[in-house]
């Protein structure tokens, strides 16, 4: 049990100087970084000042995230350009603190969309290193081509964005959120509103009230719940993957030599950068040195009995135990 808990608490501490040294391997995206944490301390503090602790738990929540990119290079031992980490950064923060609690997107309507067109960009750019990196493994043997990464990066993206909507759907229906936007419109159409019950569109257009139980509502038209939004966010998320994946298909192609692709497509760390092997080698050298500073005192302590039974300290006689 003891032995358990020992390794558990050397691997807390590893992990922990290995975060402490990645972030502050690249100089400039740790400035955003401390930038960044600072910010939402500060907004965090002003969320429990007002006692709005679903914030306090958003602002806590982007704590972890902005972790998430060191914590990704120590664990899987890999090298995420500077440029990539700090749009990583800038996404989470422009995503939890600026969107949600500073009310983005219903100040600007085209926050979002631009967040779900980053996120596609984003997303295939893992996907494709995911695969490029396995493509240059030695251990493992893949030779794919450059059109089978592009579109493997591709369908990451798209998974990633489909998933994501099924999360909003899932926090609007249980929790009660309503994470997926809605639109208003002037013309809908529905067979459900067919009078002779066929599969034919009814279209009401020109709407420009509704009234639910008798109340107006004062949209200026109807609104639509949710599905605009999604198709929305799916549109621009692939956009997003669509240009990555043109642009990584060129990469692959030419061996390596995009420019821009170079600064966003992570890469195995080399060994010297292995900021978990040298915590760990670290660990175990102060291990090994503090049982031999102490050996010469336990030895003072317990002394060394003779053939006689005499117990020797410092080489004299102290005690019989006879």
């Amino acid at each position: 049990m003891k032995e358990h808990k020992g390794k558990k608490n050397n691997w807390l501490k590893n992990t922990g100087d290995a975060l402490h040294m990645e972030l502050r391997e690249h100089r400039s995206s740790f400035i955003v970084y401390f930038t960044l944490r600072l910010l939402v301390i500060v907004m965090m503090i002003l969320q429990l000042m007002n006692r709005n602790y679903e914030n306090v738990f958003l602002c806590i929540l982007t704590l972890v995230l902005l972790v998430a990119p060191s914590f990704i290079q120590v664990t899987f031992k890999v090298e995420l350009p500077t440029v990539l980490e700090i749009i990583i950064l800038l996404f989470i923060f422009s995503a939890e603190i600026l969107g949600e609690i500073s009310e983005f997107y219903l100040m600007f309507p085209f926050w979002d969309t631009v967040l779900h067109t980053l996120n596609g960009f984003l997303m295939a750019a893992i996907g494709f290193s995911l695969v490029d990196l396995l493509n240059r493994s030695e251990k493992i043997k893949f030779n794919l081509s450059p059109i089978f990464v592009a579109i493997v990066a591709f369908c990451f993206s798209m998974t990633i964005g489909v998933l994501w909507e099924f999360f909003e759907f899932g926090m609007d229906q249980i929790a009660g959120y309503d994470m997926q936007k809605d639109t208003v419109i002037h013309t809908i159409r529905s067979v459900t509103l067919d009078p002779q019950g066929r599969n034919v569109p009814f279209v009401i257009s020109g709407i420009t009230e509704t009234a639910v139980n008798g109340t107006e509502l004062g949209l200026g038209g109807y609104l639509d719940i949710g599905l605009i939004d999604t198709m929305q966010d799916l549109i621009v998320n692939f956009v997003g993957a669509f240009l990555f994946s043109v642009i990584g298909f060129f990469y692959v192609r030419n061996r390596g030599k995009g420019g821009v692709v170079r600064w966003l497509v992570p890469r195995r760390k080399q060994a010297d950068r292995d900021f978990l092997r040298i915590a760990e080698e670290r660990t175990l050298a102060e291990m090994k040195k503090k049982p031999e500073e102490s050996m010469p005192e336990k030895e003072e302590q317990k002394g060394a009995e003779d053939g006689c039974g005499h117990v020797e300290k410092n080489g004299k006689i102290v005690a019989d135990q006879n």
